[in-house]
């Protein structure tokens, strides 16, 4: 492209020099004025020009019928008339014989001024105007019309020398051809204008040799126009120059019509092939190129007699949904990113990476010793992320689950490999570790687990769900001031599912939602019966996943359920994880939205994800739930003492209430109201239990006359 561009420059400063090279030394090349050379070269150019713009011509006739553009076809129609124009001007030029009796050098001459006219109109009108392809039968059309044209023409013309012989030779007649050529220059440099200026900056190679062929059109009529002639030498030059545009215009439309069609054809084969092989994000070889150098390997595994093991590890970003659900998609892209560049740059010889969509990546290690040194290895790509990750304005901490499948031994086909390898990192994460290398077990592991998300899916329709209660206690009167709804499956075969095997399901596959919206209606519901059976109101806390609390219409919704249940939304206290407030923006408004309902905002698990202090002290939220984890080892664990005493503490500055869990002895409930926690949750003061059960034992009569 720049190559062209040079060349366009170049011709349009050579011609220039050129004309003037001839002005200024015209005089002298005058007294090489001999018309019998003259007229032979003017000839063969003349020739040379008529054959070039047949060839013009015959591209768009017989070349690539199906694939013909409207501009291709009008150029090829347009210069196959100007053609035989030219060449019934140069045998009258040179007074040929036979032709020299019906064409007259004047009559040449306009012959001409009529050719340069119409291929600068020509040209004016079809490449200033949009192209688009044309079928086989327009194509006919318009080569039917060009024929007829030129037929018409010819004749009339035949008509006016045999009808007026003498007109052409009139005084009239050369003023009015002076203006016409002037005309034709200013035509060729508006064709020039027409493609150099339009909207489209970049322009293709073939539209600059267009624009090279009108420089050279333009400077050939300079040498034609009467005001400048002086002579032969003049048409002789101007006929050359018109030769040379020719050529370029030949070129120009040999790659329109068939070097450009096959180039962006191959071009587009080229981008489809690196598609289907690659990720559009990453840029790293896909799935599919993954598999194909997998059997690639175990062909040449076959016939190698080494010792040698290959290893595929797949790694899978832990939380990576979370990421990419609060700092929205492009900060999770960013984040994918930075991961296959940092896992990249780590890449050694006999060592690939690949993208398997999503957040996985699968990394080939070939010529290994030992299954050892394949753990190793692993070993030190999950180090890389130790240090954090720069997304956006915040620095991040991840960390990669990693399983792995060994050949020989794993697999004997690419697809089983790779199969048993992301068996392997799911494995991993369930089980909370860094890496897993497959064994046939996680195989049915794997199947159990989708057999109990199927399950899951039917689960709700089938009323297999049910919600326990824990009583909340404050810790300076001992008196139950509010409950927990805990969800729980009675699976109609395995009987109760363990919340942290399905609630992770549900997450995984977005039935979370709808299970949410059934647990909030659910306790609300039995809240207000409590009530409305003349019991004490007390609050229920009901969690809320990253789902619906990033749903936009989540305050609507729960605004919508209170309504209809009608209980006052200072019952209810909606308990959200640290790692919700990763985008501060939307957790604020979302968080804004249901404060103005007038339900309590907690954060549960305080202490194990991700928040500022600094945005803390903002945020509108009433209560922190210290997390189990430290409040079972705090008489113990000095640490976590410190850490339960640091939030109580704080909390009390920031005005906010703390609620400790699984609290299960009568030492950490001293403990805690040393601190000053003001409510407690624990299997000390009860298990979570049945509605029945929570009504009679926890539950007390409202004083008469007390209002809902």
């Amino acid at each position: 492209m720049r190559q062209e561009e040079k060349k366009t420059i170049q011709a349009a400063i050579v011609g220039a020099l050129l004309f003037l090279f001839i002005q200024i030394f015209h005089t002298s090349l005058n007294r090489l004025d001999n018309w019998d050379i003259i007229s032979a070269l003017y000839l063969i150019v003349g020739c040379c020009t008529v054959a070039f713009g047949f060839a013009i011509f015959a591209q768009g006739w017989l070349f690539f019928s199906s694939r013909l553009s409207k501009g291709r076809l009008y150029v090829a129609a347009l210069f196959g008339g100007i053609c035989i124009i030219d060449f019934l001007h140069t045998l009258g030029f040179v007074a040929f014989p036979l032709i020299s009796s019906f064409i007259t050098p004047e009559e040449s001459r306009w012959l001409l001024t009529f050719s340069r006219l119409s291929s600068g109109l020509g040209i004016l009108f079809i490449f200033s105007r949009e192209d688009k392809p044309v079928t086989v039968t327009e194509k006919r059309n318009v080569f039917r019309i060009a024929f007829m044209l030129i037929v018409l023409f010819i004749a009339l013309f035949v008509f006016i020398h045999s009808a007026v012989p003498e007109l052409f030779t009139k005084p009239w007649m050369s003023t009015l051809k002076q203006f016409v050529d002037l005309a034709v220059l200013f035509v060729y440099l508006a064709g020039v204008a027409a493609i150099v200026f339009p909207g489209n900056n970049e322009k293709s190679a073939s539209l600059l040799v267009i624009i090279r062929a009108l420089i050279f059109f333009s400077l050939g009529q300079a040498f034609f126009m009467t005001p400048i002639s002086g002579g032969n030498i003049d048409d002789l030059f101007g006929m050359l120059c018109s030769g040379i545009a020719y050529y370029q215009l030949l070129t120009g439309v040999y790659r329109l019509t068939i070097e450009e069609p096959f180039y962006e054809k191959q071009l587009a084969e080229e981008r489809i092939n690196y598609l289907a092989y690659h990720d559009d994000l990453t840029g790293l070889p896909n799935r599919r190129r993954l598999t194909q150098r997998v059997e690639e390997m175990i062909d040449a595994g076959e016939t190698d007699t080494n010792d040698q093991f290959s290893a595929l590890a797949i790694m899978n970003i832990n939380h990576f949904k979370n990421i990419n659900d609060s700092l929205g998609h492009y900060a999770g892209d960013l984040l994918l990113k930075l991961v296959s560049e940092r896992l990249s740059n780590e890449a050694r010889s006999s060592e690939e990476l690949y993208s398997m969509g999503a957040d996985e990546f699968a990394f080939l290690m070939t010529e290994r010793a030992s299954l050892g040194e394949c753990l190793a290895r692993a070993t030190e790509l999950l180090r890389l992320f130790e240090a954090p990750v720069n997304i956006e304005s915040g620095e991040y901490h991840i960390s990669l689950s990693l399983g792995m499948s060994i050949y020989p031994g794993d697999g004997e086909t690419a697809e089983h490999l790779i199969q048993n390898a992301d068996t392997a990192v799911h494995n991993a994460k369930e089980q909370g570790v860094e890496i897993r290398r497959y064994i046939p077990a996680m195989q049915m592991k794997a199947k159990e687990r989708l057999k109990l998300e199927n399950d899951l899916r039917r689960a709700l329709e089938r009323d297999e769900f049910y919600l326990l209660y824990q009583p909340k206690v404050q810790l300076e009167t001992e008196e139950i001031v509010g409950m927990e709804a805990l969800l729980r499956w009675n699976h109609p075969k395995r009987g109760i599912v363990s919340p942290n095997e399905f609630i992770p399901l549900a997450e995984d596959s977005g039935l979370i939602v709808p299970i949410g919206e059934w647990v909030l209606k659910t306790a609300c519901q039995q809240n207000k019966q409590w009530q409305l059976a003349g019991y004490q109101p007390i609050c229920v806390s009901i969690n809320l996943s990253m789902r619906q609390f990033l749903q936009p219409n989540l305050a609507g919704k729960i605004h919508t359920i209170l309504t209809d249940i009608g209980l006052d939304p200072c019952y209810v206290d909606l308990e959200i994880t640290e790692s919700m407030t990763l985008d501060k923006e939307t957790a604020f408004d979302q968080l804004k939205r249901l404060k103005e309902l007038g339900v309590f905002i907690s954060i549960d698990d305080f202490g194990t994800g991700y928040s500022s202090l600094h945005y803390l002290k903002d945020m509108p939220i009433d209560r922190l739930k210290i997390d189990r984890s430290f409040v079972s080892e705090v008489m113990e664990d000095s640490n976590n003492a410190a850490i339960v005493s640091t939030i109580t503490s704080m909390a009390h500055h920031l005005k906010l209430k703390v609620t400790a869990e699984g609290v299960e002895n009568k030492e950490q409930l001293q403990f805690l109201r040393e601190q000053h926690c003001h409510e407690a949750q624990g299997f000390l003061f009860s298990k979570p239990i049945q509605a029945a059960e929570f009504e009679t034992s926890f539950l007390k009569k409202a004083p008469l006359g007390a209002s809902l």
